[in-house]
Formats: C-alpha cells, structure tokens, sequence
C-alpha cells in the first residue's frame, strides 16, 4: 500500500508553493496563494489525496479532501 501524500499550499520566498508531504523540496512556486490552491487542487484530484492550506504565518488555514475516505465529515464550508 503506498504512503498517502497530502499537499500543502505554503508560503515560500515571495510568492506561494505547492509541496507533497516529507518532500524536502517544494513542487511549485506560484505569485498568489489562489494560483498555488488551483495548482494543488488538480493535483490533489489525480492523486486522490487532500489539499492543506496554510495561512502567511504558516498555521492551516483551511483543508478539502479528494481522496476516497470511508468516513468522510459534514463538510459545512460549501
């Protein structure tokens, strides 16, 4: 069974990026935080896997799944 790899939306130099979870690089940068989300988000939808944002401050702002969870939660944000 391989290791689930979540993607997070991190602030990075001056813009944002997207990286995988235990990467030690990030996958891509990007100028805006809304560029980063869309970029994570298609990848999050290929991999079956859930996006994790994170606000300037680097606390998780907000999170959206896209895997195939048994037990999803009542999401009340949309």
């Amino acid at each position: 069974m391989s290791k689930k790899r979540d993607i997070h939306v991190v602030p990075h130099r001056d813009g944002w990026a997207t990286r995988k979870e235990g990467a030690g690089r990030v996958g891509t940068h990007h100028d805006t935080q809304r560029d980063a989300i869309e970029r994570a988000r298609d990848q999050a939808i290929r991999d079956r896997v859930e996006v994790v944002i994170h606000r300037k401050d680097g606390r998780i702002r907000d999170s959206d799944s896209y895997g195939n969870d048994p037990n999803p939660p009542k999401d009340r944000k949309h």
